[in-house]
């Protein structure tokens, strides 16, 4: 059953942040599923009260199964916990506690006080995963970063000339739709802009209750008023990331309906940007920019988790751009490190998916 939760919970993918997935299942004290519940942000109402509602009386003496601890303070609700003790719950079944520093622990001691059973742990691995957006948001204090790429399978992004539409195929494309619509943001380089003139939209159609903010890293504002990330301005939230050396420039693109932020060290200090980013209640970020974009993230040790697309094709030549920029490291014990590696067919691109080593 706290599988049942957990996958409940995705109900609200793309539709929760800045809170997290919650799912919630009610079972009677006979074994029978009386009440499910998941979490959207905008419905307010959290995945128990759903379930609990469903389940009426039904929910006395039985067992909820809850993908995240349930919270124990007032917010935009009030404590999940309070109706749980109330609905007559004697178990409470939950893998992970909310890292969230107004829940965590709390939850599971009201209801342990009022003498509820709580058993913690099981799937704990499955639950974080889902979670690690809202993990890494509160216990980073910074948005998750997620690096995605698509390149040839001797890791290049572009030919010598700079062609790079497309190196992979639709499906792969199509694949990063998807992927967009998890986040907050998308994050890409000037020249990025510059070379390709993207949307940076979410165009999987999905309903969301954000809208993806696109944040466009440009140290002097240089991008043409004329792109297409500036002209849509208006209907798309866009945020420019600036140095001091763009402040002149910075009223042009506040005129077009962007925001501009103007940082200090500029945007290649990737880390003042994802304090911009928090303070904006940005939970999450997709980085999809070139390889000096990639490579700032990468060096300064703030990825979270990587996709590459490998397209089954080789460019070859030294002048053509490898999908990581930087300087790199001296020695190969210096390499940044992969774990849970999952490897899977899209079309004909092998979608290769990681996390960095602790």
């Amino acid at each position: 059953m706290t599988r049942r939760a957990i996958d409940l919970a995705e109900a609200g993918r793309g539709r929760v942040s800045p809170s997290p997935l919650v799912g919630c299942v009610v079972v009677s004290n006979d074994g029978e599923i009386v009440g499910e519940g998941a979490y959207i942000f905008s419905e307010v109402t959290h995945a128990e009260i759903y379930a609990l509602n469903e389940a009426g009386e039904r929910a006395r003496g039985g067992t909820a199964y809850v993908s995240l601890e349930p919270h124990a303070h007032h917010g935009r609700t009030p404590p999940c916990t309070e109706a749980l003790i109330k609905a007559g719950i004697k178990r409470v079944v939950c893998p992970m506690e909310d890292p969230n520093p107004l829940v965590s622990g709390k939850g599971f001691q009201e209801l342990e006080s009022a003498g509820i059973e709580v058993v913690r742990g099981i799937l704990k691995d499955v639950a974080e995963k889902q979670n690690e957006k809202f993990i890494c948001w509160h216990r980073n204090r910074r948005p998750f970063v997620h690096l995605k790429s698509a390149m040839s399978v001797d890791g290049r992004v572009a030919t010598k000339t700079g062609d790079s539409k497309w190196i992979t195929s639709a499906s792969a494309r199509q694949y990063g739709q998807q992927l967009r619509y998890e986040y907050d943001a998308i994050l890409v380089g000037a020249d990025t802009v510059r070379a390709d003139d993207p949307a940076l939209t979410d165009r999987t159609g999905k309903p969301r209750d954000r809208d993806l903010l696109r944040v466009v890293l440009d140290s002097s504002l240089r991008t043409d008023p004329g792109s297409r990330v500036v002209s849509t301005a208006p209907e798309h939230p866009t945020l420019f990331v600036a140095g001091s050396e763009g402040e002149s420039k910075a009223e042009e693109i506040r005129g077009s309906g962007a925001e501009v932020a103007v940082i200090q060290g500029g945007p290649r200090n990737v880390s003042v940007v994802l304090d911009e980013l928090y303070t904006r209640q940005i939970t999450s970020v997709i980085v999809e920019g070139g390889p000096s974009v990639a490579g700032s993230f990468v060096e300064s040790g703030l990825v979270d988790k990587f996709t590459f697309f490998l397209a089954p094709k080789i460019i070859g030549g030294e002048a053509a751009p490898a999908a990581i920029g930087g300087e790199g490291p001296s020695a190969l014990t210096e390499a940044i490190g992969l774990r849970d590696m999952t490897f899977e067919l899209v079309g004909p691109d092998l979608m290769i998916t990681a996390y960095p080593s602790e």
